[in-house]
């Protein structure tokens, strides 16, 4: 006799055209990054650089790495990953901007 062991969560199937409108929307994402990137828009680039990083990483983090349909708990172990990393950039650039 074998036990099933589950989760407890359960997966909503994905259908292979949200998965090309998102890929769409991540090669949008990187020519849009590409573009701002030969503008001179002095110290706004990097901040909309970095907007757009985050947006694409959301949507590969949800949709590709399906963190959308797990545990809550998994939810609160990657935000508090991604708001270390926050605080770590935030760091970096005020040493950068404050070295002056």
């Amino acid at each position: 006799m074998s036990k099933t062991i589950t989760s407890g969560h359960h997966e909503a199937p994905t259908s292979y055209g949200i998965y090309v409108l998102i890929w769409l929307a991540l090669m949008s994402l990187t020519a849009i990054t590409a573009v701002v990137a030969g503008i001179d828009l002095a110290a706004f680039t990097l901040v909309i650089a970095l907007l757009i990083a985050v947006v694409k990483s959301s949507l590969v983090v949800n949709v590709f790495m399906r963190v959308k349909y797990d545990d809550k708990i998994f939810k609160i172990f990657i935000a508090i990953a991604g708001g270390t990393l926050t605080v770590i950039f935030l760091l970096t650039f005020a040493d950068v901007y404050f070295r002056r």
